[in-house]
């Protein structure tokens, strides 16, 4: 399967070596934390769940400190109901983009550990899809211009600069994916009593397989 990650950046990856494999992976997926951490916040018997994922990202920025769990939160993470093979597919817009969360998380373990490029890169492929086809519901929506450019600049910039920037990325996602959401009709277009949103306001952040079964959300 061709991946969505510009040549460039994954010459740079194969070419960088362990250092910016981990920046690069640790960015993607703060990115695409508040997608499965606010998607997900309420939903009963996940508590453990969001608090694996919002360690996993955690545990990312420290490019100094080996993951020698790797293979095991791997594990766990294809556990996840998310990642559990559909026959009909995933249309709820929810249920899309915290798979899509998921998935980039379930790489970057990998890469982290074991300075893997392809993880690398597959990580990066899973957010550039997931931006895709929020570009493709959102009006004047540049979702996916902006993580190719974040992606690049998380090759050629500091670590604190990359986090800053992928936090602010993070959070216009996910209030992209909440507009989206079919439920805020019930509130009369305002977000303030939905529990994700709460979550949202908090100012949370994390750094201190394939999709081809995810159908086009509705």
């Amino acid at each position: 399967m061709e991946k969505l990650v510009e040549r460039a950046v994954a010459e740079t990856l194969r070419d960088g070596g362990g250092e910016a494999i981990c920046l690069y992976v640790a960015a993607c997926t703060e990115r695409m934390a508040p997608l499965f951490m606010g998607l997900r916040a309420n939903v009963p018997g996940r508590e453990s769940d969001l608090d694996f994922y919002a360690e996993s990202v955690r545990d990312l920025w420290h490019a100094d400190r080996p993951l020698a769990d790797a293979a095991e939160r791997v594990r766990r993470l294809e556990r996840f109901p998310e990642l559990q093979p559909d026959e009909e597919g995933i249309t709820d817009v929810a249920d899309t983009y915290a798979f899509f969360a998921v998935l980039c998380l379930r790489y970057a373990p990998l890469a982290h550990g074991s300075g893997n490029a392809d993880d690398a890169v597959s990580c990066g492929h899973a957010a550039l899809t997931a931006m895709g086809m929020l570009d493709q519901n959102v009006a004047s929506a540049s979702f996916l211009a902006e993580e190719q450019r974040l992606q690049s600049f998380s090759l050629s910039s500091d670590a604190a600069g990359v986090w800053d920037a992928s936090v602010m990325a993070g959070r216009e996602r996910f209030r992209a994916v909440l507009g989206r959401l079919p439920r805020l009709a019930v509130f009369c277009g305002s977000s303030a009593s939905l529990p994700d949103a709460q979550w949202f306001r908090s100012g949370s952040s994390f750094g201190q397989r394939d999709g081809s079964h995810v159908d086009r959300e509705r």
